[in-house]
């Protein structure tokens, strides 16, 4: 009998994976069902990015293999554009490192780092894949939570009381997703004090800081941060490019390198013109982040509609491409009550749950939903709320 190996019984299918194919079964038994669940962006890259894509497509030289370092052009982009929004200087020949996406990155960084036995500060809510990829590598994942009343941070001030003496590793993402709590510069300060005064490396994980926010932060941009710091950041949700799978990690040179020893073995190389096109979208004006922008600011209107129609309270001030939401107390979980929206009203609604234990009383909806459909979200709930 052939048996896997014991990593598969450390994680589960990822959540969304599941539920994707309940709802293809809904679907096929022909209920409309209508995702509000999943942040896949619905608008489409800008039109010069496709016109770059198509020309550099067109050309017979752009097919091959390329560099597991990324094509000049790119990197050369990503430093451009990490010095025009955030202020940060970052060397396209050592200090970056493109990548197919930012999960992948949580993967290699996690690689190149941990040994079995290390542990790993995973946020409670938090991005499930940060714990999934630490049992996958089999280092530990240790637990911090997030409150609501201190701002979804931290408290590194109760974690340096415990022994950290195992810790390798701390997984920190903000904009922060699921919550919507913003970066700031008093945070990011105090994470990269606690990393070098514990020998951690810090990663964080930046994909939502063009999307409604106003902002947008670095954790690069302290002092002396790329000594102890790795910051992942990706074009899909800021450029409408998620299926493109294009993203990068920045560092010091000497983490780059490890991290590239890991990729370099698992990958040939990104498509050219997937490439040409991602350093083009990095040039795009503030202008083009104000338009997709003024669009997900028309659908949060209406989440919020949906929100009070379910009795929910949420935070005025977060930011990125969800509504994140404390549910009412009628309500056991945010998991019941996810289920009878999607069971009764053919709506799905994604339970705060699946991102730990600190989502139990939550729920989060995705902006990347058309005003119509979102409109037709709202009659179906009301109707089963007013029942």
């Amino acid at each position: 009998m052939i048996r896997p190996a014991q990593r598969i019984n450390q994680v589960k299918e990822y959540y969304f994976s599941l539920k994707l194919k309940e709802i293809a079964r809904m679907v096929e038994e022909g209920k409309k069902v209508i995702n509000l669940g999943i942040g896949n962006p619905d608008q489409p890259p800008a039109p010069e990015v496709l016109e770059t894509l198509h020309a550099s497509a067109s050309r017979p030289d752009t097919h091959g293999y390329q560099s597991y370092i990324g094509i000049p052009e790119l990197r050369k982009s990503f430093s451009a554009w990490y010095q025009r929004y955030y202020g940060v200087t970052l060397d396209p020949e050592s200090e970056i490192l493109p990548l197919m996406g930012s999960k992948e990155g949580i993967m290699h960084i996690s690689m190149a780092f941990l040994n079995p036995g290390d542990e790993v500060l995973v946020p409670n809510p938090g991005y499930p894949t940060y714990a999934a990829v630490t049992e996958i590598v089999e280092a530990k994942a240790r637990i911090y939570d997030l409150q609501e009343g201190n701002g979804w941070q931290p408290d590194l001030n109760g974690l340096e009381k415990e022994d950290l003496s195992k810790v390798k590793l701390m997984w920190v993402n903000y904009p922060n997703m699921p919550t919507g709590a913003k970066a700031n510069r008093k945070l990011f300060e105090s994470l990269i004090a606690f990393g070098k005064r514990n020998n951690i490396v810090i990663c964080n994980d930046n994909p939502y800081s063009f999307i409604l926010n106003n902002d947008p932060q670095s954790i690069l941009s302290v002092p002396g941060a790329k000594d102890i710091a790795i910051e992942l950041n990706s074009l899909s949700k800021s450029h409408n490019m998620a299926g493109w799978r294009v993203g990068m990690a920045a560092s010091n040179p000497e983490f780059i390198q490890y991290i590239l020893r890991i990729k370099s073995n698992m990958d040939s190389g990104m498509f050219r013109p997937l490439q040409e096109a991602a350093a083009k979208a990095l040039t795009l004006e503030k202008g083009w982040y104000d338009q997709i922008n003024q669009v997900y600011q028309k659908r949060k209107a209406l989440v919020k509609e949906i929100l009070k129609a379910l009795n929910c309270s949420w935070d005025e001030n977060q930011s990125g491409m969800f509504m994140w939401a404390r549910i009412p107390e009628t309500y056991a979980s945010a998991k019941e009550l996810s289920d009878k929206i999607l069971y009764e009203a053919n709506v799905f609604i994604t339970p705060g749950f699946i991102f730990g234990s600190g989502g139990e009383k939550y729920i989060r909806i995705s902006l990347c939903t058309s005003e119509k459909k979102l409109e037709e979200s709202m009659e179906r709930i009301k109707n089963i709320i007013t029942k």
